[in-house]
């Protein structure tokens, strides 16, 4: 087990929006959390992140792990869109955590995202702003830059929302990448039926329950 909801309920002042969650998400699984527009499905990503308060219910994550362990991929990184950084400095900011005390990135975070960007085939894209990218390319850059620590556990919000269909399929395939080549658990969040399909485990949300939680 690396990632288990018992009896959870989220939501926002007080008022659920998904009641009863209970899962469990083991080790290198491939998951696709799959509900309609507004049925609070980014709601429980944020829950699971520490980033809104549950409402009722415990989160538990395995033993020794942390939610500095669980990388983010959100569907657009506000955050980043105007932000005057080139795609090298976007990567290389996912190594921040890893730093502690230190004030300035060494060789190994600099090492760490040279074959990062290689790997994801960015490195022609070095030097670029990041602003200045495409939706595709903006995401790939994103998938770097949560992946460089080698999290645990992979959250993707709706990553191919906004692509068109060419860059929607590299994304996923990306993250199938990171799932079998370095045994990320990786959850995605999505609306989009196709996408759950090829989902090894598929958790549907309806009417602010869980209805189904089964395997393809």
């Amino acid at each position: 087990m690396i990632l288990k909801c018992n009896n959870l309920t989220i939501g926002y002042d007080n008022h659920p929006i998904i009641k009863d969650i209970n899962l469990e998400i083991n080790q290198g699984d491939y998951v696709c959390i799959f509900g309609d527009n507004g049925s609070g499905k980014s709601t429980l990503v944020k829950t699971l992140l520490g980033l809104t308060p549950k409402l009722k219910g415990d989160i538990i994550l395995g033993e020794g792990l942390s939610q500095k362990q669980i990388g983010y991929l959100p569907q657009k990184n506000a955050n980043l869109a105007d932000f005057p950084a080139s795609v090298y400095e976007v990567v290389r900011s996912g190594c921040l955590n890893s730093l502690k005390w230190r004030p300035f990135y060494g060789k190994k975070e600099i090492q760490r995202t040279k074959d990062m960007m290689e790997l994801l085939k960015i490195t022609n894209l070095s030097t670029k702003s990041f602003s200045e990218l495409s939706g595709g390319q903006q995401q790939r850059v994103s998938i770097g830059r949560a992946m460089i620590n080698n999290p645990a556990i992979m959250l993707a919000d709706e990553p191919t929302g906004n692509l068109d269909s060419k860059a929607s399929e590299e994304i996923i395939s990306l993250l199938k990448l990171s799932n079998k080549k370095f045994n990320q658990t990786v959850v995605i969040i999505t609306h989009d039926l196709e996408i759950a399909k090829e989902a090894e485990r598929v958790i549907t949300i309806e009417d602010g329950k869980i209805i189904k939680d089964e395997r393809n």
